[in-house]
């Protein structure tokens, strides 16, 4: 097969980033449908609860669907993902709409996070597969946006389908977004070559990333203390804003989307910022002490309740998201074609762990003392972060492999 033109690898990359983007929706999308669903007499417990199943399914699965891809390639698992996803959000929003039992809803939540994990890996392998080491910063940071402006097209959509049309139209969203995806990958996403696999045990056991050194797991553990601060964030400026600044729900609501979409383009800035110093790791230790400093600096502003911690809040959810491209990109290009689904797939379930672990937390935290001393710990993490990261590692080019081989 010859080679795909530049801008035939562009759209690729759009492809991976809407793929990636129906996992975020799907994973994110019931949390914008809180509000809804405890107007229409359900417990906050129980909807808090119906939020996080798909979170629940992704974790359980992002690993089983890593080995799949290591061993079957991109095109063939993102489809099978994406078909799946497209299912079986079609099946929440049948139980939704047929007014089924919300442990039925809740069944399908699971399932659809369950389907929906592959993408993250798969299109990261893509970008890595793709293209060349001066262009993968970019490439990568331009898949990460998926992320925020996944949560960005819950929070602008699915809220308003719900109190309008009901609970069903805000659940048909990951449906909709999954099955674009889904044309998209079909229409656009060819496998990059790949060195042939290792034939015997000791090839394989000598290819295994992880017996090569220190720095894959000192890369997922600074990910993982980068990645609490962002998920507090996420987490509770919501309700930062409306129960300690009393804002209004939708005041919240503008300000949240926009500081995701400021976000996304900081991810895709940092990319690019890591292809022209020629290093992943350096700005991550610039970003670490940046998020440090910003976390910081909101828990004193809002110690003293001043309006300026607003937009510290702002700059401080930017920078805490730009690291997880640079991050995602090194693990890929670390592990080579036949690890790299392993190895993003365990870098995704560190982080989803760690936040689903601190979430609670931070919310007994913020209870006791306040939201200043929960910045403050966020605050430190990054600081413990800084000396852990690693230096950079030569990349690991592959040797094209013809489609014939």
């Amino acid at each position: 097969m010859p080679e795909p033109s530049v801008a035939h690898r562009w759209i690729m990359l759009i492809s991976s980033l809407l793929a990636a983007m129906a996992t975020a929706v799907v994973v994110n999308g019931i949390a914008f449908l809180i509000p809804e669903l405890h107007r229409g007499g359900m417990a906050l417990a129980t909807a808090s609860t119906l939020a996080a199943l798909p979170t629940v399914g992704l974790m359980i699965a992002i690993i089983p669907w890593g080995v799949l891809i290591d061993r079957y390639g991109e095109r063939t698992i993102l489809l099978t993902s994406l078909g799946f996803t497209t299912v079986l959000a079609g099946s929440t929003y049948a139980a939704s709409l047929s007014h089924a039992g919300y442990g039925v809803i809740g069944a399908c939540a699971l399932l659809t996070g369950l389907a929906s994990a592959a993408t993250n890996g798969a299109s990261g392998r893509l970008v890595v597969g793709w293209f060349p080491p001066t262009q993968r910063g970019t490439a990568m940071g331009a898949r990460q946006m998926a992320q925020p402006l996944g949560v960005a097209v819950c929070a602008l959509t699915m809220p308003v389908l719900a109190e309008k049309y009901g609970i069903a139209a805000g659940f048909a969203v990951p449906m909709v977004v999954a099955a674009i995806a889904l044309v998209a990958v079909a229409v656009t996403i060819v496998d990059p070559p790949r060195h042939p696999a290792p034939k015997t045990a000791t090839d394989r056991r000598d290819q295994n990333p992880y017996r090569r050194g220190s720095f894959l797991p000192r890369v997922h553990g600074v990910s993982v203390l980068l990645v609490v601060p962002q998920g507090l964030l996420w987490t509770f400026v919501p309700t930062w804003l409306m129960v300690a600044h009393h804002w209004s729900a939708a005041s919240a609501g503008i300000l949240v989307t926009a500081t995701q979409l400021l976000g996304a383009a900081a991810r895709l800035a940092s990319g690019r910022w890591s292809d022209v110093w020629g290093s992943r790791m350096k700005p991550i230790r610039v970003i670490a002490g940046a998020a440090a400093i910003a976390c910081a600096l909101l828990a004193l502003l809002d110690w003293v309740n001043t309006p300026l911690a607003v937009v510290v809040m702002m700059v401080a959810s930017i920078i805490t998201v730009t690291d997880n491209g640079l991050a995602f990109t090194a693990v890929a290009e670390y592990a080579g074609a036949h690890w790299s689904g392993r190895a993003l797939a365990i870098q995704n379930t560190s982080q989803y762990l760690a936040m689903s672990a601190t979430t609670p937390m931070f919310g007994a935290l913020i209870a006791a003392t306040g939201f200043p001393a929960a910045f403050i710990v966020a605050a430190t993490l990054p600081l413990i972060a800084i000396p852990l990261v690693p230096r950079d590692q030569a990349h690991r080019e592959p040797e094209p492999v013809s489609t014939a081989d």
